[in-house]
C-alpha cells in the first residue's frame, strides 16, 4: 500500500490564506500508473498523466453542480428516470450511498447485446409485439438508437476501445442454454444476433460471444480488457434488468469501475428498467446522464488533440 505523505508547511506560509485542503487516494502496489488527483478539482488520471491542466468537468470525479437540487447532493444523485417509481422513504433508506459519480480513467465502451433480435417488429409498444417477437424491446429499443449513436460517435472520436457482446451461435461452441421461463423457444436464424447496422463494429473493435447473461461469464473478456489496458467501463445496451445488470455486477466484482449511460440502455419493461438502474446506481455502478458522459469523452478527445 502506497501512502502519499503531505509535508508540513513553513510557519510563514501557515499565516497566509490557504486553499481548500486536498485529499489524496491510497493505492495498492505494484501499480503501473500512479493515479493521484485532488478531489476538490475533479482531476482525471488520464489528464495528469498526459500533463494536461486540471479542468472542472473532466476526469475521475465528475458531477455537474447544476444538477444539484433543493435537497443538496440527493437532488443530483437521484435526478434520474426512477424518480417517479421510488418513494421518498426509500431514498432516505439509500441516502448512505450518495456520492460523487464519475467516469473512470482509461475507459472502454462495453455495448451489451445491441443485436437485431431486440429491434424486431419495429418501434411499436412491446405488448403489441411480444406474441410474434418475444425477444423484442420494441419502441424502447428504437427510442434509444439516437442517443446510443451519439455515445458511439463520441467514443470513436476519443479513441477509446469499443467492445461488443452478442449471443454465441457458432455450431462448434456446442451451446446448451438453461432457460428460466416456460416461454416457447422459437428457433432463430444466427443473423438475428448480428449487431444492428447503426452500431456496426469497425476494424479494431472487439466482439465477445457469450452463452449466459454476463459478458464476463465463461468468456475471455476480463483478460482482453487487461491486455488493452482498460481501467473502467462505460456500459450501454440491453436489457437493463438482464444482460446489462449481469455484466455490470461482474465488472464490479472484478474491481472495474462502471459508468452506465442512462439514455443508452433499455429494457422491454420500463418498470424493470428504472428499478434496476436505481439498484445498480446505489450498489455497483455510477448511472450518469448521457450528456455528462459525452462531456467526459470530449475532454479525452481534446486531450488527444493537444498531445499530438
Amino acid at each position: 500500500m502506497l501512502v502519499i505523505a503531505i509535508p508540513p508547511r513553513p510557519i510563514a506560509e501557515i499565516s497566509r490564506p490557504q486553499p481548500p485542503r486536498r485529499r489524496y487516494f491510497m493505492l495498492p502496489l505494484p501499480c503501473k500508473r500512479l493515479r493521484i488527483g485532488p478531489i476538490s478539482h475533479y482531476c482525471g488520471a488520464d489528464d495528469k498523466l498526459a500533463g494536461l491542466p486540471c479542468r472542472p468537468g473532466r476526469g475521475w470525479l465528475e458531477s455537474p453542480p447544476d444538477r444539484t437540487g433543493a435537497r443538496g447532493m440527493t437532488g443530483y444523485f437521484e435526478d434520474h428516470c426512477w424518480k417517479d417509481v421510488v418513494e421518498p422513504k426509500v431514498l432516505d433508506i439509500y441516502a448512505a450511498y450518495e456520492r460523487r459519480t464519475y467516469v473512470g480513467d482509461r475507459p472502454a465502451l462495453l455495448a451489451i447485446d445491441l443485436y437485431k433480435l431486440a429491434y424486431q417488429g419495429g418501434a411499436k409498444p412491446v405488448d403489441e409485439l411480444i406474441g410474434e417477437y418475444p425477444s423484442s424491446c420494441g419502441e424502447n429499443a428504437w427510442g434509444a438508437i439516437p442517443e446510443t449513436q451519439k455515445l458511439f460517435e463520441a467514443c470513436r472520436a476519443a479513441g477509446i476501445p469499443i467492445v461488443y457482446t452478442t449471443t454465441e451461435t457458432r455450431a462448434e461452441a456446442n451451446v446448451s442454454h438453461a432457460h428460466a421461463t416456460a416461454r416457447q423457444r422459437v428457433p432463430k436464424s444466427p443473423d438475428v444476433y448480428e449487431i444492428k447496422e447503426e452500431f456496426a463494429p469497425q476494424e479494431g473493435d472487439l466482439i465477445v460471444y457469450k452463452q449466459r447473461a454476463s459478458g464476463f461469464y465463461g468468456t475471455p473478456l476480463l483478460a482482453q480488457l487487461n491486455q488493452m489496458g482498460v481501467g473502467s467501463l462505460i456500459v450501454c445496451g440491453e436489457s437493463t434488468s438482464g444482460c446489462v445488470r449481469a455484466s455490470v455486477v461482474d465488472a464490479y466484482s472484478n474491481g472495474i469501475h462502471v459508468t452506465v449511460a442512462e439514455e443508452s440502455v433499455f429494457d422491454r419493461s420500463m418498470l424493470s428498467h428504472k428499478i434496476n438502474l436505481f439498484d445498480m446506481h446505489h450498489k455497483y455502478a455510477d448511472v450518469m446522464h448521457l450528456d455528462e458522459v459525452l462531456a467526459h469523452l470530449d475532454g479525452i478527445r481534446e486531450g488527444r488533440v493537444a498531445a499530438e
